[in-house]
């Protein structure tokens, strides 16, 4: 073997190659559908984990919506009488308890994925924006049973003769689904990739999430809302979502469409700026958590 052949360094072929650097519009959105299966085993881990060693386990999905929608029921409507557009007061929280908890755990959730996860990030390589993207997917089996429960009371106040009219509004749906799990994800990943470096902003999130709430029409119709302050709702994008969620299965607000479109691009900004913000902290954030 001749001394040239010694120096040059045996060509391999690669089938993944990882680099620290890259630019900021590379975002390797491909590797989530490569990396699909592990997608699928995270989904099942977090639901799993969620309810290990629990006495009622996934039946909690069922306790705490009815519970949450009882004491709404007890301080908003009987106590504090608040208005809530003619519909049975029980109903009318529960339809937005439904659509805000699937947001709001979203948010909570992926919003600590790098302090979370940073034992199986140290270790391991896989495309990380796929924790944050299982979370979302494993919150939609809660959605899905509080959902059924709010259809079978939808049915008994319909049954009884109470004035709700599910319309074909109901197909929006879907939509209304993935607006709300895009801006629940992006939100999330922005707030993860910030905390790596400012911890005190975790502690922030269950608070901000709260206030949040009250400035969507969760417990009070936007109907009810002072025409001087209406645009400052209007503007919460998660405004149109329960306004429509309500519009296509009790048959209340008279929202225009025009908002929900608002809303989709809102989301679309808020998931482009979270998985730019998230990529670009992913390669350095094993030295600052």
């Amino acid at each position: 073997m001749s001394a040239e052949s010694e120096a040059t360094p045996k060509q391999e072929n690669w089938s993944l190659i990882i680099r620290p650097q890259r630019a900021w519009w590379d975002l390797r959105l491909g590797d989530l559908w490569r990396y699909r299966d592990l997608v699928v085993l995270f989904v099942w881990r977090d639901f799993v984990s969620t309810y290990k060693q629990t006495i009622l386990g996934p039946l909690w999905h069922m306790v705490q919506p009815i519970a949450t929608t009882l004491v709404f029921t007890v301080i908003f409507g009987n106590i504090a009488q608040l208005s809530t557009d003619g519909l049975p007061p029980f109903l009318f929280y529960m339809s937005g308890n439904t659509v805000w908890s699937y947001f709001s755990a979203c948010l909570t959730s992926t919003s600590d994925t790098f302090r979370a996860n940073a034992g199986i990030f140290g270790k391991v390589y896989f495309p990380r924006l796929i924790t944050p993207v299982s979370i979302v997917i494993s919150n939609l089996i809660s959605f899905g049973i509080q959902f059924l429960i709010f259809l079978g009371f939808m049915i008994y106040f319909k049954m009884s003769g109470s004035e709700v009219y599910p319309n074909f509004w109901v197909l929006l749906l879907p939509i209304l689904l993935m607006i709300m799990a895009g801006m629940g994800l992006g939100l999330g990943i922005i707030i993860s990739s910030l905390t790596t470096k400012y911890r005190d902003l975790q502690k922030l999130v269950g608070f901000g999430v709260q206030l949040f709430m009250y400035g969507t029409p969760v417990i009070y119709p936007l109907s009810s809302v002072d025409v001087e302050w209406r645009w400052l709702i209007l503007a919460n994008p998660m405004t149109p979502i329960v306004e429509f969620f309500r519009m296509a299965f009790l048959g209340t607000s008279s929202l225009s469409p025009i908002y929900l479109l608002y809303s989709f691009g809102v989301v679309v900004i808020i998931v482009l700026a979270g998985v730019l913000v998230f990529n670009r902290v992913e390669a350095t954030f094993m030295d600052t958590v």
